[in-house]
């Protein structure tokens, strides 16, 4: 890792937790936060984008507060979606947000990084 700062677990919900974050969304979802990260020189660990969250194993200097990173990625990632998925402001979301305002922020602490991304990986194994 770039710097000594324990990984940060990182989930936010879509908004009204709709299921709408499948299929090439989700692929062009993932894409985009892993280009994201690499701009803002973020260290992404591991990603999992499932129907209703996102869930984000990342690593950052430690100068830049957890809040920040994920005003950042929220901002950018649903001013993209609305504008290469237009029809989801339409047919899910009636011109609001695409992601709910609250979101999980934790440390890896006494859990282990290997313990985390097992979690991480065995969730999408359980859709």
């Amino acid at each position: 890792m770039r710097n000594t700062l324990n990984p940060l677990n990182i989930v936010w919900c879509s908004k009204y937790r709709h299921k709408v974050l499948d299929g090439p969304l989700a692929d062009f979802l993932k894409e985009l936060i892993e280009t994201i990260c690499n701009n803002y020189e973020y260290e992404l660990l591991n990603i999992e984008i499932m129907p209703d969250y996102v869930h984000l194993f990342i690593s950052v200097p430690p100068y830049i507060a957890p809040t920040d990173i994920v005003k950042t990625i929220k901002s950018i990632t649903a001013i993209e979606l609305f504008k290469n998925y237009s029809d989801l402001k339409i047919n899910k979301f009636w011109g609001s947000d695409l992601w709910s305002k609250g979101y999980y922020i934790g440390t890896a602490g006494t859990v282990t990084a290997d313990t985390i991304q097992r979690y991480m990986d065995e969730q999408k194994n359980n859709l």
